[in-house]
C-alpha cells in the first residue's frame, strides 16, 4: 500500500531517513545492525530512534538470549505511512512536481 505524498519534517533527518528506509526493508533490526549501517555512535542513534519512539514511528523490543539483553527495533504501521508518504513526497518534488516540470520546459528550450 502506497501512502499519499506527505512530507515529514520528522522523518526527514538523514539519520532517521536512513532508519527509517531499513527497517522498511528488513522489517526488524537489531540496535548494532542499525547502527553499523548508518555509520554511527550509539548515542547518535538513541538520540534518533528516541525522536523515531516518541512519534510512534518506531517500536523498541528487548528480548535476552544468553543472559544479554538484545534490543531490536521496527517501523510501527505509523511509522511506514509516514515513510512511504515522506518518499512518495520526494518523489514528486523530484520526478514529476510543477517545479521540476518547469526546469525541464527550460532546458528544453534553452536546447533549441
Amino acid at each position: 500500500m502506497t501512502a499519499p505524498p506527505s512530507f515529514n519534517d520528522l522523518v526527514h533527518a538523514p539519520n532517521r531517513l536512513q532508519i527509517c528506509a531499513l527497517l522498511a526493508v528488513v522489517g526488524s533490526a537489531e540496535v548494532s545492525m542499525v547502527r553499523g549501517a548508518l555509520g554511527v555512535a550509539g548515542s547518535v542513534l538513541s538520540k534518533h530512534v528516541a525522536v523515531l519512539h516518541d512519534a510512534g514511528y518506531v517500536d523498541v523490543h528487548k528480548s535476552t538470549c544468553a543472559s544479554r539483553v538484545r534490543t531490536s527495533l521496527s517501523l510501527t504501521s505509523a511509522g511506514i505511512a509516514a515513510y512511504e508518504g515522506h518518499v512518495a513526497a520526494l518523489r514528486a518534488i523530484t520526478d514529476g512536481g510543477p517545479l521540476a516540470e518547469r526546469g525541464r520546459a527550460r532546458r528544453r528550450a534553452a536546447m533549441v
